[in-house]
């Protein structure tokens, strides 16, 4: 309607228009009623122009309306099927959620009934643990009625005897274990030490404080001490030795601690008497010459000794301890050739094992090297004597071999298990150490008091000189695979409690005796 009336207001402003003009046409030179007949014939034109024009938008009108109508109502189709389509899936959506509501609301039913199963059957089983509990009472007030004794005594022997089964089982399981080892090991073990010892048997001394020098006569005690005793003052502030002149007939006893000192002052007093002449001046002469010839000794020992093992590229002080130790002894055994014997046997036993032989004599030959200043400076010798081979420039295996050999540093080689094994060989050898008969017995007192502390114990006998303990048990209260125990628990406490050289055997028997008479 809007585009019809806009149509028909622009025919007639065209037509207006086409008037006007032509009534100025006429009015400008045409005569009046030409202009007149055009001008009526222009606006019936325009008429029909409008006319038609006005038809022609009606019709563009009515198509308009139509597609626009056809339009809209396919939309408004389109848009009512597809809430058509909305509305089945809420309702199919609400259809799943009331199937979904009513699942729940079932197993919720179920959840409560289960609920209500669970707490009836918890009482019940909470009713029944009572009942249990008190009949386990009141078993156990029976039991402990009938057996006499008290759960907690009950247990008790429970534990003990699962103690003593357990120990018994552990017991024969560690016997068997030996057994095993010693059938491989033993024979080796033995074989190589039987060798070590067969190729090699060193000599021995008597361990010594003090040195005896034979005099002429019984004339020369007095010029030994001097007028006034200034001799016998000069000796002994020379030497740093005492000199004790007795009773003892045509003998002079010279005492120190220091044998290399003991020495120089032997020399020196025998060259006195031997010249005859003896006063202070002289005196210090010849303990000057005397301590020059046992240095000369000492230097001499040495090289002799790294000759006889083997060894070269010592440095000359390594060499010169070395060669004091040669007036040194430990339990009556000289440590000079103790530490060639120990090198021979670590050399042997590294030999039959496929070890580096010089290195196993090196280290062997210097383990006590300690004890030649050990008097000297503060500490164990065999922790003096690895400082000594580290400041000589010794190679670290050879420090650990001499510092180990006690047990001071943990063994970081063969070598040093080597050295250990040498040195409680040669010290344990029978007749290769003698000790004071006061010790010697003290020492055996206490290996039969240790034997005697253990349970079941009846005797022990100290047998070869203190090396072995035999000890006889009770067969009631010790069985065999207990024996093996004892044994190893009384190796154990002898070796914390007792100092001695090389090793003890200990030996535990257990016998039983059946006895009869014939009458």
């Amino acid at each position: 309607m809007i585009a019809t009336e806009i149509l028909l207001f622009i025919a007639g402003l065209v037509a207006g228009i086409t008037a006007l003009y032509i009534i100025y046409r006429i009015r400008a030179g045409a005569g009046v009623d030409e202009a007149r007949r055009k001008a009526e014939g222009l606006v019936k034109e325009a008429e029909r122009n409008a006319r038609s024009l006005k038809k022609e938008a009606e019709l563009q009108a009515k198509d308009f309306l139509l597609k626009a109508k056809s339009e809209f109502e396919k939309e408004s189709r389109e848009r009512r099927e597809e809430l058509q389509r909305m509305e089945k899936r809420l309702e199919q959506k609400e259809e799943n959620i009331d199937k979904k509501m009513r699942l729940i609301e079932g197993k919720e039913h179920d959840l409560a009934s289960r609920e209500k199963a669970l707490d009836l059957k918890l009482k019940n089983i909470t009713r029944r643990e009572h009942e249990v509990k008190g009949l386990e009472d009141e078993r156990k007030r029976q039991l402990e009625r009938l057996a006499g004794m008290t759960a907690e005594e009950a247990k008790k022997q429970l534990i003990e005897s699962i103690e003593n089964e357990a120990r018994h089982d552990s017991a024969k399981r560690i016997k068997q274990i030996e057994d095993e080892t010693k059938e491989k090991a033993e024979d080796k073990a033995r074989d190589i030490i039987c060798t070590a010892i067969q190729r090699y048997a060193g000599e021995y001394v008597s361990e010594r404080t003090v040195t005896v020098v034979a005099l002429p006569n019984d004339d020369m005690k007095g010029r030994i001490i001097g007028r006034e005793g200034r001799n016998i003052r000069a000796l002994e502030a020379a030497t740093g030795i005492d000199l004790i002149i007795d009773d003892t007939p045509e003998a002079v006893i010279l005492s120190g601690f220091n044998p290399v000192r003991r020495e120089v002052a032997r020399l020196a007093l025998e060259k006195l008497i031997t010249d005859g002449r003896i006063h202070p001046a002289r005196i210090e002469e010849i303990v000057a010459k005397a301590e020059k010839e046992v240095e000369r000794s000492i230097k001499e020992a040495g090289e002799q000794a790294t000759f006889d093992v083997g060894i070269h590229g010592l440095q000359p002080e390594v060499v010169r301890l070395l060669g004091s130790l040669k007036y040194r002894s430990s339990y009556a055994q000289n440590v000079l050739e103790h530490s060639i014997e120990v090198a021979h046997l670590a050399g042997v036993m590294a030999s039959e094992l496929g070890l580096n032989t010089k290195q196993a004599k090196r280290a062997g030959l210097l383990h006590d090297i300690g004890k030649a200043v050990d008097h000297e400076v503060e500490g164990s010798h065999a922790i003096i004597g690895a400082n000594l081979a580290k400041k000589y420039r010794e190679s670290p295996k050879i420090v650990n071999a001499i510092a180990a050999h006690h047990d001071e540093e943990p063994k970081q080689s063969l070598v040093a298990v080597l050295v250990q094994a040498a040195d409680a060989l040669s010290g344990a050898r029978p007749g290769a150490r003698r000790e004071m008969l006061e010790s010697y017995v003290k020492r055996l007192e206490d290996l039969e008091k240790i034997a005697k502390s253990f349970d079941g114990v009846e005797k022990s006998f100290a047998i070869q000189a203190g090396r072995e303990i035999r000890v006889m048990v009770a067969n009631k209260r010790v069985n065999d695979e207990e024996a093996m125990v004892l044994a190893r628990d009384m190796a154990k406490k002898i070796e914390e409690q007792m100092t001695y050289p090389g090793q003890i055997r200990v030996t535990v028997i257990r016998e039983t005796r059946a006895v009869e008479y014939a009458k």
